[in-house]
Protein backbone atom coordinates (compact mmCIF):
# COMPACT_ATOMS: atom_id res chain seq x y z
CA UNK A 1 0.00 0.00 0.00
CA UNK A 2 0.82 3.49 -0.97
CA UNK A 3 0.08 6.51 1.20
CA UNK A 4 -0.03 10.12 -0.05
CA UNK A 5 1.52 12.18 2.55
CA UNK A 6 1.52 16.33 1.18
CA UNK A 7 1.85 19.24 3.08
CA UNK A 8 -1.98 19.94 3.28
CA UNK A 9 -2.64 15.80 5.02
CA UNK A 10 0.33 16.37 6.89
CA UNK A 11 2.68 19.21 7.41
CA UNK A 12 4.98 17.53 9.67
CA UNK A 13 4.68 14.13 8.57
CA UNK A 14 5.56 15.62 4.86
CA UNK A 15 8.40 17.44 6.52
CA UNK A 16 9.87 14.72 8.33
CA UNK A 17 9.94 13.03 4.97
CA UNK A 18 11.59 15.62 3.12
CA UNK A 19 14.04 16.15 5.25
CA UNK A 20 14.94 12.32 5.92
CA UNK A 21 17.70 10.04 4.44
CA UNK A 22 15.28 7.90 2.74
CA UNK A 23 13.84 7.74 -1.04
CA UNK A 24 10.60 9.23 -1.52
CA UNK A 25 7.95 7.70 -4.23
CA UNK A 26 6.41 10.37 -6.06
CA UNK A 27 5.03 8.40 -9.03
CA UNK A 28 3.66 5.21 -9.28
CA UNK A 29 2.72 3.15 -13.10
CA UNK A 30 3.95 6.17 -15.02
CA UNK A 31 0.63 7.86 -14.05
CA UNK A 32 0.89 11.65 -12.09
CA UNK A 33 -1.22 11.98 -8.94
CA UNK A 34 -3.78 14.32 -8.48
CA UNK A 35 -1.74 16.05 -5.45
CA UNK A 36 -4.77 17.81 -4.64
CA UNK A 37 -6.76 15.03 -3.84
CA UNK A 38 -4.08 11.94 -3.98
CA UNK A 39 -5.53 8.70 -3.22
CA UNK A 40 -4.30 6.02 -1.26
CA UNK A 41 -2.64 3.08 -3.86
CA UNK A 42 -2.59 -0.84 -3.76
CA UNK A 43 0.29 -2.48 -5.64
CA UNK A 44 1.98 -0.56 -8.67
CA UNK A 45 5.39 -0.22 -10.05
CA UNK A 46 7.14 3.38 -9.25
CA UNK A 47 8.46 5.25 -11.71
CA UNK A 48 10.23 8.49 -10.31
CA UNK A 49 11.07 8.87 -7.15
CA UNK A 50 13.55 11.20 -4.71
CA UNK A 51 16.56 9.33 -4.28
CA UNK A 52 18.06 9.14 -0.48
CA UNK A 53 20.29 12.30 -0.17
CA UNK A 54 23.24 10.26 0.66
CA UNK A 55 23.57 8.21 -2.23
CA UNK A 56 22.79 11.37 -4.52
CA UNK A 57 25.92 12.86 -2.70
CA UNK A 58 27.64 9.75 -3.15
CA UNK A 59 26.81 9.49 -7.01
CA UNK A 60 28.14 13.26 -7.26
CA UNK A 61 31.52 12.32 -5.49
CA UNK A 62 31.87 9.20 -7.13
CA UNK A 63 31.86 11.09 -10.34
CA UNK A 64 34.66 12.88 -9.66
CA UNK A 65 33.77 16.26 -10.51
CA UNK A 66 35.67 19.40 -10.81
CA UNK A 67 35.10 22.72 -11.15
CA UNK A 68 34.65 23.97 -14.35
CA UNK A 69 33.50 20.12 -15.95
CA UNK A 70 30.18 20.19 -18.10
CA UNK A 71 27.78 17.97 -16.89
CA UNK A 72 24.61 16.06 -18.24
CA UNK A 73 22.57 14.49 -15.94
CA UNK A 74 19.88 12.28 -17.36
CA UNK A 75 17.05 11.64 -15.09
CA UNK A 76 15.95 15.02 -13.24
CA UNK A 77 13.60 13.77 -10.75
CA UNK A 78 12.60 16.13 -8.55
CA UNK A 79 15.31 17.90 -9.07
CA UNK A 80 17.11 17.39 -5.59
CA UNK A 81 20.27 16.15 -6.94
CA UNK A 82 20.27 18.37 -9.73
CA UNK A 83 19.89 21.39 -7.90
CA UNK A 84 23.18 19.89 -6.03
CA UNK A 85 24.91 20.17 -9.36
CA UNK A 86 23.82 23.62 -9.45
CA UNK A 87 25.48 24.51 -5.92
CA UNK A 88 28.27 22.81 -7.07
CA UNK A 89 29.52 23.82 -10.46
CA UNK A 90 26.79 27.13 -11.66
CA UNK A 91 23.72 26.17 -13.14
CA UNK A 92 25.50 27.74 -16.47
CA UNK A 93 27.44 23.99 -16.53
CA UNK A 94 24.80 22.13 -15.44
CA UNK A 95 22.33 20.26 -18.11
CA UNK A 96 19.33 18.27 -17.24
CA UNK A 97 16.84 15.74 -18.94
CA UNK A 98 13.89 14.11 -17.95
CA UNK A 99 11.34 11.75 -20.37
CA UNK A 100 8.06 12.91 -17.93
CA UNK A 101 7.13 16.24 -18.65
CA UNK A 102 4.96 16.78 -15.24
CA UNK A 103 7.82 15.35 -13.40
CA UNK A 104 10.43 17.97 -15.19
CA UNK A 105 7.61 20.74 -14.12
CA UNK A 106 8.01 20.39 -11.00
CA UNK A 107 11.51 20.11 -10.73
CA UNK A 108 11.35 23.45 -12.59
CA UNK A 109 9.26 25.24 -10.19
CA UNK A 110 11.80 24.52 -7.77
CA UNK A 111 14.60 25.40 -9.40
CA UNK A 112 13.20 28.99 -9.69
CA UNK A 113 12.03 28.92 -6.24
CA UNK A 114 15.82 27.99 -5.22
CA UNK A 115 17.64 30.27 -7.86
CA UNK A 116 19.06 27.76 -10.38
CA UNK A 117 18.88 28.01 -13.59
CA UNK A 118 20.53 24.93 -15.30
CA UNK A 119 19.60 23.85 -19.14
CA UNK A 120 16.69 21.20 -18.73
CA UNK A 121 14.65 19.34 -21.37
CA UNK A 122 12.22 16.71 -21.73
CA UNK A 123 14.10 14.01 -23.82
CA UNK A 124 14.96 10.36 -23.80
CA UNK A 125 18.15 10.31 -21.89
CA UNK A 126 19.37 6.96 -23.36
CA UNK A 127 19.86 9.32 -26.45
CA UNK A 128 21.66 12.19 -24.41
CA UNK A 129 21.50 16.01 -25.13
CA UNK A 130 23.23 16.88 -28.53
CA UNK A 131 22.21 20.43 -27.67
CA UNK A 132 24.48 21.07 -24.76
CA UNK A 133 27.29 18.69 -25.83
CA UNK A 134 30.07 17.81 -25.26
CA UNK A 135 30.33 16.79 -21.79
CA UNK A 136 33.09 16.33 -19.32
CA UNK A 137 31.06 14.25 -17.28
CA UNK A 138 27.58 12.06 -17.75
CA UNK A 139 25.77 10.96 -14.74
CA UNK A 140 22.70 8.97 -14.83
CA UNK A 141 20.23 9.51 -12.45
CA UNK A 142 18.69 6.30 -13.35
CA UNK A 143 19.98 2.82 -14.89
CA UNK A 144 20.03 1.04 -17.98
CA UNK A 145 20.76 -2.02 -19.70
CA UNK A 146 23.42 -1.24 -21.67
CA UNK A 147 25.69 2.15 -22.61
CA UNK A 148 23.52 3.55 -25.67
CA UNK A 149 26.06 4.94 -28.17
CA UNK A 150 25.11 8.65 -28.27
CA UNK A 151 26.01 9.09 -24.99
CA UNK A 152 29.84 7.67 -26.18
CA UNK A 153 29.72 10.26 -28.26
CA UNK A 154 28.60 13.45 -26.31
CA UNK A 155 31.55 12.97 -23.95
CA UNK A 156 35.20 15.06 -24.29
CA UNK A 157 37.88 12.77 -24.26
CA UNK A 158 39.14 11.59 -20.77
CA UNK A 159 35.53 12.57 -19.86
CA UNK A 160 33.59 9.90 -17.64
CA UNK A 161 30.59 8.34 -17.52
CA UNK A 162 28.73 6.94 -14.00
CA UNK A 163 26.35 4.77 -15.15
CA UNK A 164 24.38 2.42 -12.79
CA UNK A 165 23.42 -0.99 -14.75
CA UNK A 166 20.33 -3.06 -14.20
CA UNK A 167 18.28 -4.87 -16.47
CA UNK A 168 15.20 -7.32 -16.80
CA UNK A 169 16.08 -9.66 -14.11
CA UNK A 170 16.79 -7.28 -11.62
CA UNK A 171 20.58 -7.24 -11.13
CA UNK A 172 22.66 -3.89 -10.69
CA UNK A 173 26.04 -2.69 -10.58
CA UNK A 174 27.46 0.88 -11.57
CA UNK A 175 31.09 1.88 -13.13
CA UNK A 176 32.53 5.08 -13.73
CA UNK A 177 33.81 4.61 -17.34
CA UNK A 178 36.28 6.91 -18.65
CA UNK A 179 35.81 7.52 -22.72
CA UNK A 180 38.68 7.81 -24.72
CA UNK A 181 39.90 9.16 -28.10
CA UNK A 182 37.88 6.68 -30.24
CA UNK A 183 35.21 7.00 -28.87
CA UNK A 184 35.05 3.65 -26.29
CA UNK A 185 35.24 3.30 -22.85
CA UNK A 186 36.51 1.51 -19.73
CA UNK A 187 36.15 1.49 -16.25
CA UNK A 188 35.57 -0.90 -12.79
CA UNK A 189 32.99 -1.43 -11.46
CA UNK A 190 32.00 0.54 -8.01
CA UNK A 191 31.98 -1.03 -4.47
CA UNK A 192 28.34 -1.15 -3.04
CA UNK A 193 24.82 -2.74 -2.95
CA UNK A 194 23.36 0.39 -4.88
CA UNK A 195 20.33 0.18 -7.28
CA UNK A 196 18.48 2.49 -9.74
CA UNK A 197 14.94 1.84 -11.41
CA UNK A 198 15.31 1.36 -15.22
CA UNK A 199 15.02 4.21 -17.71
CA UNK A 200 11.71 3.50 -19.20
CA UNK A 201 12.94 2.47 -22.78
CA UNK A 202 14.83 -0.43 -21.06
CA UNK A 203 11.90 -1.38 -19.23
CA UNK A 204 11.51 -5.39 -19.48
CA UNK A 205 8.27 -6.39 -21.79
CA UNK A 206 5.12 -7.91 -20.61
CA UNK A 207 5.68 -11.83 -21.12
CA UNK A 208 1.91 -12.51 -20.26
CA UNK A 209 1.18 -15.75 -18.31
CA UNK A 210 3.91 -18.39 -17.03
CA UNK A 211 1.78 -21.40 -16.58
CA UNK A 212 1.52 -20.59 -20.57
CA UNK A 213 5.77 -20.55 -20.62
CA UNK A 214 5.18 -23.11 -18.55
CA UNK A 215 3.67 -25.67 -20.47
CA UNK A 216 6.57 -25.35 -23.07
CA UNK A 217 8.56 -27.76 -21.36
CA UNK A 218 5.81 -30.15 -20.77
CA UNK A 219 7.83 -32.52 -22.98
CA UNK A 220 11.55 -31.67 -21.37
CA UNK A 221 13.29 -34.25 -19.77
CA UNK A 222 14.03 -32.86 -15.97
CA UNK A 223 17.89 -32.84 -14.56
CA UNK A 224 18.97 -31.99 -11.22
CA UNK A 225 20.15 -28.19 -11.00
CA UNK A 226 23.64 -27.30 -9.54
CA UNK A 227 22.63 -24.10 -8.17
CA UNK A 228 19.72 -23.06 -6.06
CA UNK A 229 17.60 -20.24 -7.29
CA UNK A 230 17.93 -18.45 -4.37
CA UNK A 231 21.58 -17.04 -5.84
CA UNK A 232 19.85 -15.36 -8.21
CA UNK A 233 16.65 -13.57 -6.86
CA UNK A 234 16.25 -12.20 -3.20
CA UNK A 235 17.69 -8.89 -1.92
CA UNK A 236 20.61 -10.13 0.38
CA UNK A 237 24.18 -8.87 0.00
CA UNK A 238 25.43 -12.37 -1.27
CA UNK A 239 23.03 -12.32 -4.33
CA UNK A 240 23.32 -8.88 -5.19
CA UNK A 241 26.13 -9.19 -7.89
CA UNK A 242 25.39 -13.00 -8.44
CA UNK A 243 21.90 -11.71 -9.77
CA UNK A 244 23.86 -9.01 -12.36
CA UNK A 245 26.11 -12.05 -13.24
CA UNK A 246 23.33 -13.86 -14.56
CA UNK A 247 21.80 -11.14 -15.56
CA UNK A 248 24.55 -10.61 -18.13
CA UNK A 249 24.31 -14.34 -19.14
CA UNK A 250 20.65 -14.15 -20.28
CA UNK A 251 19.85 -10.86 -20.84
CA UNK A 252 16.81 -11.09 -22.46
CA UNK A 253 15.60 -12.77 -20.12
CA UNK A 254 13.04 -12.08 -16.98
CA UNK A 255 12.75 -13.85 -13.86
CA UNK A 256 9.21 -14.97 -11.40
CA UNK A 257 8.29 -17.16 -9.07
CA UNK A 258 4.93 -19.05 -8.97
CA UNK A 259 4.19 -21.62 -6.30
CA UNK A 260 7.89 -22.07 -5.35
CA UNK A 261 9.00 -22.64 -8.95
CA UNK A 262 11.42 -20.25 -10.60
CA UNK A 263 10.33 -19.11 -14.23
CA UNK A 264 13.14 -18.10 -16.58
CA UNK A 265 11.48 -16.39 -19.53
CA UNK A 266 13.22 -14.88 -22.93
CA UNK A 267 10.69 -13.28 -24.69
CA UNK A 268 13.13 -12.30 -27.25
CA UNK A 269 14.52 -15.97 -28.43
CA UNK A 270 11.27 -17.84 -27.20
CA UNK A 271 13.05 -19.94 -24.46
CA UNK A 272 11.99 -20.53 -21.26
CA UNK A 273 13.78 -22.68 -17.54
CA UNK A 274 11.63 -23.55 -14.93
CA UNK A 275 13.78 -24.46 -11.29
CA UNK A 276 11.90 -26.67 -9.39
CA UNK A 277 11.79 -28.44 -5.91
CA UNK A 278 12.69 -31.90 -5.94
CA UNK A 279 13.71 -34.18 -3.22
CA UNK A 280 15.45 -31.78 -1.04
CA UNK A 281 17.02 -30.26 -3.86
CA UNK A 282 16.03 -28.62 -7.49
CA UNK A 283 15.88 -29.78 -10.89
CA UNK A 284 15.58 -28.09 -13.96
CA UNK A 285 13.41 -28.05 -17.53
CA UNK A 286 14.10 -26.13 -20.52
CA UNK A 287 12.72 -25.39 -24.12
CA UNK A 288 13.82 -22.72 -26.28
CA UNK A 289 16.67 -21.64 -28.69
CA UNK A 290 18.78 -21.21 -25.48
CA UNK A 291 19.18 -23.04 -22.37
CA UNK A 292 18.50 -20.25 -19.75
CA UNK A 293 19.53 -22.21 -16.87
CA UNK A 294 22.63 -23.87 -18.25
CA UNK A 295 23.78 -20.43 -19.15
CA UNK A 296 22.97 -19.26 -15.31
CA UNK A 297 25.11 -22.43 -13.74
CA UNK A 298 28.37 -21.85 -16.25
CA UNK A 299 28.07 -18.35 -14.96
CA UNK A 300 27.80 -19.51 -11.35
CA UNK A 301 30.18 -21.60 -11.50
CA UNK A 302 32.92 -20.03 -13.02
CA UNK A 303 32.47 -17.23 -10.29
CA UNK A 304 32.53 -19.59 -7.46
CA UNK A 305 35.85 -21.34 -9.20
CA UNK A 306 37.48 -17.52 -9.05
CA UNK A 307 37.28 -17.32 -5.37
CA UNK A 308 33.85 -15.10 -5.67
CA UNK A 309 35.76 -12.35 -6.59
CA UNK A 310 34.68 -8.78 -5.49
CA UNK A 311 32.55 -7.13 -7.59
CA UNK A 312 35.57 -3.64 -8.18
CA UNK A 313 37.57 -6.93 -9.71
CA UNK A 314 35.35 -6.75 -12.79
CA UNK A 315 35.88 -4.21 -15.64
CA UNK A 316 33.37 -3.13 -18.24
CA UNK A 317 34.73 -2.46 -21.30
CA UNK A 318 32.74 -0.53 -24.27
CA UNK A 319 33.85 -0.52 -27.90
CA UNK A 320 31.64 -0.12 -31.42
CA UNK A 321 30.73 -4.35 -31.46
CA UNK A 322 29.55 -4.49 -28.08
CA UNK A 323 30.18 -4.26 -24.43
CA UNK A 324 32.00 -6.64 -22.06
CA UNK A 325 32.22 -7.56 -18.50
CA UNK A 326 35.22 -8.89 -17.55
CA UNK A 327 37.23 -10.74 -15.07
CA UNK A 328 41.25 -11.90 -15.28
CA UNK A 329 39.32 -15.72 -13.80
CA UNK A 330 36.21 -15.86 -15.96
CA UNK A 331 35.15 -15.79 -19.26
CA UNK A 332 34.19 -12.78 -20.88
CA UNK A 333 30.39 -11.57 -20.47
CA UNK A 334 28.96 -10.21 -23.17
CA UNK A 335 26.39 -7.13 -21.70
CA UNK A 336 24.83 -5.62 -24.43
CA UNK A 337 21.54 -7.43 -25.38
CA UNK A 338 21.26 -9.54 -28.56
CA UNK A 339 17.99 -6.80 -28.93
CA UNK A 340 17.57 -3.46 -28.11
CA UNK A 341 14.01 -2.91 -28.63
Amino acid sequence: MWEPVTETIDRNRWLAAAYSDDTLITQLDEIEEDWAAPKVRHGGLFTSSSTLPSLVATMWHDADIHDGHRILEIGTGTGYSTALACERLGSEHVTSVEVDGARLAQAHQGFTACGYAPRIAEADGTCGYWPSAPYDRVVLACSMRYIPAALLGQVSPGGKILAPLSGWMEGSARALLTVDDDGSAEGALLPGTISFMLARPHTPPRFGNPKHWAAMVDDAPPRKARHAPERIKGATKDTFFTQFLAQCAIPTAQRATLDGVLHLVDTVNGSVALVEPDAGGWRVRQAGSVALWDRVENILDAYDSAGQPDQTAFHLRVTSTGQYLEHPDMPTLTVTPSHRG
